[in-house]
C-alpha cells in the first residue's frame, strides 16, 4: 500500500484556513487560502476537488471515519442503506459529527451508487472495555437506549498500539500504556496487554479532557443553573459546551494551541488556557496510572502531542514520582523517544495515522487494489492514499 498524495484542510472554522495538497516525494504542492467555516464547507471542497481533477474516475473504494456507531456498529462495515438508516437514527448521539459524515457518504453514493464505501467506527478500540469503565451512573433504563461510555479516537489508538509494537517491541506494547491523542479534539486512553481499559471520552466526544472548543467534563449542575440564570435552552447549552468553550472559551481568542502559545506571554487568558490543558492532561495521566497499577509507557500523538514540545514538557513536569523524566533535547526535537535512558517509564512521540487504518480496512472489505487516491480534511497534516480512498471530515485536527 503506497501513499502518493498528502492532503489537508487546515484551520477549519478559523480564519486563514488553507487547502494544502502535495505529491509525496516531489516538490509539487498546491497551497492556497480557502473559506471553510464548517465541516460541510470542507466536504464540498473535497467533492469539488475530486470532480475537478477527475479523481472520481479512478476511485475503487472509499473509506470513512465515522465517529459513532452506537451499540450496534463498531467493526468496519460496508455502507448499506440499512447502515445509513441506523446512523440517521443515532445522530442525536453525536449531532456535531454524524450528520456531516452521513452527508459525505451520501455525496459519494449520489455520484456513484455502485462505488463501495466502508464505515470505520472510532469506538471500536474501546468496545470491550471492562464493564465498570462502560457504565454511566444514571438509571439503568437508559442503558437499553444505548447510553454507555463508548470512547473515541479508536482508529488512532489502534494504529498507535501497532506502531508501538513495531518500534519498541511486543513486550512494551503489552505493558501498561497511556496513549495521549492531543489535538483540537483530545483524549487519553489506558491500555493494558494491548486492550483499552479506560478512556477519557465517554458517551460523546465532548467529555473528558478540555479541548479546543469543548468543555470536557463539567458539573452537570451547570445545565440547571444556566437554564435559570440565562434562560438557556438545551440546544443553546449544547452549542456552548461543544463550540464556544474549552480553550477558545477560556482564552476568548483562539482554540488553536499554536495561537495560544504565541500569546501566553502577553495575554493572561491564553496563558490560563494552556495551563488548564496541561493540568488536566497531567491529572488524567495520574488517574490512568492508578487504574493500570503503574505505568511503563506514555505515548503522545495528534497535532499537539506530536508537534508541541512545550505542551509535552509541561504535562510531564512533576511526574518524576511516576518515573517520567524527559530529555530536554530529545523533546525539543520531537524525537521518537523523549524520555531519558535511565527512567523506568518510556515517553514516546508517535505520528498517528488513522488514514492507514481506514485504508487497510477498506481494502480488506472490498478487496480493492491499492492504486487510487484519498483525501482527509484535518487541521494538521494528514495523508492521502492511493486506492482505496479514505475520506474523513473533522472540524479540526484530532477531533472526533
Amino acid at each position: 500500500m503506497a501513499r502518493v498524495l498528502s492532503g489537508r484542510v487546515e484551520r477549519i472554522g478559523l480564519k486563514n484556513a488553507r487547502w494544502v495538497m502535495s505529491q509525496v516525494g516531489t516538490d509539487q504542492t498546491e497551497n492556497r487560502q480557502v473559506e471553510v467555516p464548517d465541516q460541510q464547507a470542507a466536504v464540498r471542497l473535497v467533492i469539488d476537488w475530486l470532480e475537478r481533477t477527475t479523481m472520481f474516475a479512478k476511485i475503487a473504494a472509499v473509506g470513512h471515519r465515522v465517529v459513532h456507531g452506537g451499540s450496534r456498529y463498531y467493526q468496519p462495515e460496508l455502507v448499506t442503506a440499512e447502515l445509513l438508516e441506523e446512523l440517521r437514527k443515532i445522530s442525536p448521539y453525536d449531532p456535531d459529527h454524524l450528520p456531516g459524515e452521513i452527508e459525505l457518504i451520501e455525496a459519494f453514493r449520489k455520484h456513484d451508487l455502485n462505488l463501495p464505501q466502508v464505515a470505520c467506527f472510532d469506538t471500536a478500540f474501546h468496545h470491550d472495555m471492562p464493564r465498570v469503565a462502560q457504565i454511566v451512573p444514571i438509571p439503568r433504563r437508559f442503558e437499553a437506549a444505548g447510553v454507555r461510555r463508548y470512547g473515541f479516537h479508536g482508529l488512532s489508538y489502534a494504529f498507535l498500539m501497532e506502531e508501538l509494537g513495531r518500534v519498541a517491541g511486543p513486550k512494551e506494547a503489552r505493558g501498561r500504556v497511556i496513549l495521549a491523542h492531543l489535538g483540537a479534539g483530545a483524549s487519553l486512553a489506558a491500555v493494558q496487554d494491548g486492550h483499552s481499559i479506560d478512556t477519557t471520552m465517554g458517551f460523546t466526544p465532548a467529555s473528558g479532557l478540555v479541548m479546543g472548543t469543548r468543555t470536557g467534563d463539567i458539573d452537570p449542575g451547570l445545565v440547571r443553573f444556566l437554564s435559570r440564570a440565562e434562560a438557556m435552552s438545551a440546544e443553546q447549552f449544547d452549542s456552548l459546551a461543544n463550540h464556544e468553550s474549552g480553550l477558545v472559551g477560556v482564552s476568548e481568542t483562539s482554540s488553536d494551541v499554536r495561537d495560544l502559545l504565541e500569546r501566553q506571554s502577553v495575554d493572561v487568558r491564553a496563558a490560563e488556557a494552556i495551563d488548564l490543558f496541561c493540568y488536566q492532561a497531567k491529572r488524567w495521566i495520574g488517574a490512568f496510572a492508578a487504574a493500570l497499577g503503574g505505568l511503563d509507557t506514555l505515548v503522545f500523538a495528534g497535532g499537539i502531542g506530536e508537534n508541541a514540545p512545550e505542551i509535552r514538557r509541561r504535562i510531564c513536569a512533576g511526574l518524576g514520582f511516576f518515573g517520567i523524566t524527559l530529555d530536554e533535547s530529545r523533546n525539543a526535537a520531537n524525537a521518537l523517544l523523549i524520555s531519558t535512558d535511565h527512567g523506568p517509564v518510556k515517553v514516546r512521540v508517535i505520528h498517528t495515522d488513522e488514514e492507514m487504518m481506514i485504508a487497510k480496512a477498506t481494502a480488506r472489505l472490498t478487496a480493492a487494489p491499492q492504486r487510487d487516491s484519498s483525501l482527509s480534511t484535518n487541521q494538521d497534516p494528514s495523508n492521502m492514499m492511493k486506492e482505496p480512498t479514505d475520506v474523513k471530515t473533522r472540524n479540526q485536527e484530532g477531533t472526533p
